[in-house]
């Protein structure tokens, strides 16, 4: 976990009320669809069926929500989004390496 979120979570009164659970369940629904994907690029050693406009575009997007998140303290926004952000990356990086 990357250190300003264990730095976020402590430096406010952690609670974690019905709001907050639906915001970490749904963020970690979301961010284990990619965990699939991500595993099936290096398995096949192919990423000619993603497009790197979609992928840079969701890098972007995600990169948003993580400051927005970041700006307003909404810790399952930082924790989810940073997450998500690291296995974007690894498909970028499997695009580039395997996308010919």
């Amino acid at each position: 976990m990357p250190v300003f979120v264990l730095y976020l979570m402590k430096s406010k009164e952690f609670k974690l009320d019905w709001q907050e659970l639906l915001g970490f369940v749904g963020g970690a629904l979301t961010t284990a669809a990619f965990v699939p994907q991500a595993w099936r690029l290096f398995k096949l050693r192919s990423a000619r069926e993603i497009s790197l406009a979609f992928t840079a575009l969701l890098l972007l997007g995600i990169a948003c929500w993580l400051s927005y998140g970041i700006f307003l303290g909404l810790t399952p926004l930082i924790v989810w989004n940073s997450i998500t952000l690291a296995f974007t990356l690894v498909m970028l990086y499997a695009k580039l390496k395997y996308g010919k």
